[in-house]
């Protein structure tokens, strides 16, 4: 038999009670910055619906089993961890939470925060993760038990359910993508839970999705720009992690980094080389490079992480393969990857040299153990050195000593020619990770200062032979540095001492310097395009408006046209 609820006011204040508690734990918003959650006194449009399954589950059943009230249970906690999600992955990447790809890569980013702080800090957060994760369910059983006794009546309440109703329809009023319009419901999580089923059915049904990847370039040209005098020039594509155009646009930042530019700048002047910069908008913020990699490699847009996924899987053409079909030895040195990469196959690499392959001795600086001055050190001293008559190189470096946490980094080392060897630091103590969130903005700058000062000792050495090193920056840094309401933008720029080389690149969105233009010059792969065409001396005056666009000429550049000493 159905018993009666109880009447007014008892009643209302159980369901108010149930009600609130639930209504809490699927509206609350960031507390930026960081990974605390702040109460938000707005309605959920998911409990109103499931307020409204819940009257029809007691009025077909009669009452809620205990079976299904741990089952009710148990959904409503994904929805609250689907929330913490939705509202977290903005306020410390900058970027929406992505199932697919964050899901595969949270062993790593545990491994990274287990090695980031001590060990009893470790188990203490896994209790306390235990632990609250029992109370949630516990709490929302009780609620979720209590709100099916509240709608439990013998006669009809027709009023009740109109009520939930007009709730529910009016949702229709929200307009999701504008956030000032929240005045009434919370930013609902159905619009996620459907963007990622749509994501996992696109990864997992690939053949669905083979036209989601578009044109790309054909990579049809060839490398006759790259040929000088001494021959063809050595490439180097450095994606700079983490980046950001912020670095310019931010005036303290910029500020603090005035000094380690100019000296950059010094340091490429003095080797008779030159430089132009651009900014082009990344595929993705705050992580996920690999997205900024493929998009540059194979010209082909990946912000939807689905497609990088699809283009690894395809046999699109890259620009890996592209250097290889015009005799160069193509490397790619990768001191980041700690795991087996088969899908690395598809850029054609001739070597792939992950962490363990690089062939560093000294020690260990934090998760990204490698400092990036050892790597380019041992890049050089591998592939670069030796023989006069070798193949050209064209190599890919992934640097990570700018990677969060930004810490610890390697001190500079002056003796270069030690970073190859077993005594690589000797006598230096290495530090362990800070997870400090206080200190991501000062660990951030001095990560910076490290690059500027690796680069700069790199390039103030002159070649045996003409190279071109092309400095992408992969991303911004997560919001946690770049700040709320940053752009996607990255700076570019390209290093070389063939000035005709640079003369073509001026006018596509290139000027002359390290700042680059306040305006992006569109995304990673029109930045292919750009360099494919400047690569090809036969096509550069016909595409991309690299000389159809009036543009200005640097003299500094265009009065010196032939590498120092030909």
């Amino acid at each position: 038999m159905i018993s009666q609820a109880p009447s007014a006011p008892g009643w209302l204040l159980r369901f108010a009670l149930v009600f609130g508690l639930l209504n809490t734990l699927l509206t609350f918003e960031n507390q930026w910055p960081g990974f605390g959650v702040a109460y938000m006194p707005r309605l959920s449009f998911e409990l109103c619906l499931a307020v409204v399954a819940l009257m029809g589950w007691v009025a077909w059943r009669g009452r809620l089993s205990s079976r299904a009230a741990w089952l009710w249970s148990g959904g409503f906690v994904a929805l609250v961890l689907v929330r913490y999600a939705n509202v977290t992955a903005p306020a410390v990447m900058g970027r929406p939470v992505n199932v697919y790809w964050d899901g595969r890569h949270a062993l790593e980013l545990l491994k990274v925060a287990a090695q980031s702080v001590p060990g009893w800090q470790v188990a203490a957060a896994v209790a306390a993760l235990l632990v609250g994760a029992l109370l949630l369910m516990l709490v929302v059983r009780w609620c979720i038990g209590m709100l099916a006794g509240c709608l439990i009546w013998q006669a009809p309440r027709p009023w009740l359910l109109a009520g939930a109703g007009a709730c529910t329809l009016s949702f229709a009023a929200y307009v999701p993508d504008q956030r000032d319009t929240r005045w009434f419901f919370s930013l609902p999580i159905a619009p996620t839970l459907l963007q990622q089923g749509r994501l996992l059915a696109r990864v997992w049904l690939p053949g669905q999705a083979r036209e989601a990847l578009g044109p790309g370039p054909e990579f049809d040209g060839d490398l006759s720009g790259l040929v000088g005098a001494n021959g063809p020039a050595d490439v180097v594509l450095v994606f700079a992690e983490s980046y950001g155009a912020i670095t310019f646009d931010d005036a303290a930042q910029a500020a603090a980094l005035t000094e380690p530019r100019a000296e950059l700048a010094q340091a490429i002047k003095s080797s008779g080389r030159h430089v132009v910069s651009a900014r082009v908008t990344a595929p993705t913020f705050g992580g996920a490079s690999w997205l900024s990699h493929a998009a540059l490699l194979a010209g082909v847009d990946t912000t939807d992480p689905a497609d990088h996924d699809l283009l690894l899987a395809s046999e699109r053409p890259t620009l890996v393969r592209h250097f290889a079909r015009h005799g160069y030895r193509t490397v790619g040195w990768m001191p980041g990857l700690k795991r087996p990469w088969p899908e690395g196959a598809f850029y054609g690499f001739d070597r792939l040299a992950d962490d363990a392959g690089i062939g560093y001795q000294g020690p260990d600086f934090g998760y990204w153990r490698i400092p990036d001055q050892a790597a380019m050190a041992l890049l050089q001293a591998q592939e670069f050195e030796g023989a006069a008559q070798r193949q050209p190189r064209f190599a890919v470096f992934a640097t990570t000593s700018t990677h969060a946490p930004f810490h610890p980094i390697a001190p500079f080392v002056n003796d270069r020619a030690s970073l190859t060897r077993v005594d690589a630091y000797a006598g230096v103590t290495t530090l362990p990770a800070s997870a400090s969130l206080r200190q991501a903005g000062p660990q951030y700058l001095e990560a910076m200062r490290y690059q500027h000062a690796w680069l700069a000792d790199h390039l103030r050495r002159r070649a045996p032979r003409p190279l071109v090193m092309i400095i992408v920056g992969d991303h911004q840094p997560p919001a946690l540095v770049s700040g709320q309401g940053a752009s996607w933008d990255v700076p570019v720029h390209v290093v070389s001492d063939d000035a005709a080389l640079l003369q073509r690149l001026l006018g596509s969105g290139f000027v002359a310097g390290l700042p680059p233009p306040a305006t992006p010059m569109g995304n990673m792969p029109g930045l292919t395009s750009v360099l494919l065409n400047a690569f090809d001396a036969s096509v550069a005056d016909d595409t991309h408006g690299i000389d159809h666009v009036v543009r200005p000429t640097d003299p500094a550049i265009s009065k010196d046209r032939s590498p120092p000493g030909s």
